[in-house]
């Protein structure tokens, strides 16, 4: 890679849920392509080490913080973070999320509440601390996550649904009140994805396969194809796409699988 391709260089962001998955594929593409990233996660061992990984590799350099991104007490420690990198911050990447599935009837609140404090207050409060830092700088880029399921519901998934087709409007309404200052707000619906999260117990390759073989791409997705799109969200090349969904996610919401 030459210094023409790090379309990033100079550019300082964030990326929540940054130890692994998604998160840590977009914080690896971001540090390739020259910026420097705030790696943020609750688990310590992976987030130190990929940070170590990523400086050591450059061009861009990493730093891992523990926090709650549920709290305002860890927004303002992975805003303090951020003094290393020079105190400002261009890119939000609000990846940290959760995953719980039950009936309605079986949910009780505190794991709504969880889902809901993680995923949705979670970006929330990740738009209200760069705010202030991405005015002073012109302008910024926030990347939320939703899902295809804040596009359509699931059995199950009352929860991570509500949360996800939330972060939808939440986008939008921040793509309108703060285009005025160049911050643009996105969200990413990617589709199945092969991570820690979306392993199932005793699967194999072919069980992995089958599950998807009747939509059109056939297949899971790569962390590396949904950090892909977070790259150009975050660079120049999508100056003018603000408050819109970028589906990452293998035909899955093109339509009704077909028959084999």
């Amino acid at each position: 890679m030459t210094s023409s391709d790090r379309r990033l260089t100079g550019t300082v962001a964030v990326v929540t849920g940054a130890a692994r998955g998604i998160g840590a594929a977009t914080a690896r593409l971001f540090v390739e392509n020259g910026a420097d990233v705030v790696l943020v996660d609750r688990r310590v061992e992976l987030g130190d080490a990929l940070a170590g990984q990523l400086t050591d590799s450059g061009p861009g350099r990493a730093t891992f913080i523990e926090a709650d991104v549920s709290d305002e007490s860890g927004w303002n420690a992975i805003m303090a973070a951020l003094d290393g990198f020079g105190g400002g911050v261009d890119v939000l990447v609000n990846c940290a999320g959760i995953i719980r599935v039950a009936p309605i009837e079986d949910l009780d609140l505190d794991m709504f509440r969880k889902v809901i404090d993680t995923n949705l207050i979670g970006s929330f409060l990740g738009i209200k601390a760069v705010v202030p830092s991405m005015k002073v700088r012109g302008g910024g880029s926030i990347i939320n996550f939703s899902s295809p399921q804040g596009i359509e519901g699931r059995e199950g998934f009352s929860a991570y649904a509500s949360s996800k087709f939330a972060i939808r409007g939440l986008t939008r309404c921040a793509a309108i009140e703060l285009g005025e200052f160049g911050i643009r707000v996105n969200d990413v619906v990617p589709g199945p994805t092969r991570t820690a999260m979306t392993e199932r117990q005793g699967w194999t390759e072919e069980d992995y396969g089958a599950a998807y073989d009747g939509y059109p791409l056939a297949r899971m997705g790569d962390p590396s194809e949904v950090a892909a799109m977070c790259l150009f969200l975050a660079s120049s090349e999508s100056s003018f796409c603000t408050g819109s969904d970028f589906v990452v996610d293998g035909g899955v919401l093109a339509g009704k699988p077909k028959s084999r």
